[in-house]
């Protein structure tokens, strides 16, 4: 059941980032099972690497770019909304840069947008598996 923009518009940024969070951690599990070597205890380890929010933050500023007007809007709101919830594993920035980041997947999803979900998600996975990255973190070792 895909939502009106109406309906899109009233949820709040929060709603979507939570919707969001769940998306993004399914792709995430989805991409490290495919490897099918990991263990686990290993698979349960990357995942929470990779969805953290420090990791979730330095994803969003490489896919910012790439955004449409309408994406970089629920981008905008779910970065400015204000949760009293940020990990102390991350700052402040990360947390909204995060959440904002989210927002955008559970947006898409509640549009039923699965191949701009699958796009985006491929940007930022294959950044991060580029020759001479670190799998975990996006960055040169």
């Amino acid at each position: 059941m895909i939502l009106s923009d109406a309906e899109l518009q009233a949820m709040s940024p929060l709603a979507l980032a939570h919707m969001g969070d769940a998306v993004y951690e399914l792709l995430v599990r989805r991409e490290l099972c495919r490897r099918g070597e990991l263990t686990a205890g290993e698979l349960h380890r990357q995942t929470v690497r990779f969805v953290s929010a420090s990791a979730q933050a330095r994803a969003s500023q490489r896919l910012r770019p790439a955004l449409t007007e309408k994406e970089e809007a629920v981008f905008r709101r779910g970065r400015n909304t204000h949760s009293h919830a940020a990990p102390a594993s991350c700052t402040e920035g990360e947390y909204h840069a995060a959440t904002a980041l989210e927002a955008v997947f559970g947006w898409l999803y509640l549009r039923e947008e699965k191949e701009r979900i699958e796009e985006l998600f491929a940007m930022i996975w294959e950044d991060d598996h580029a020759p001479g990255r670190d799998r975990a973190h996006g960055a040169a070792p």
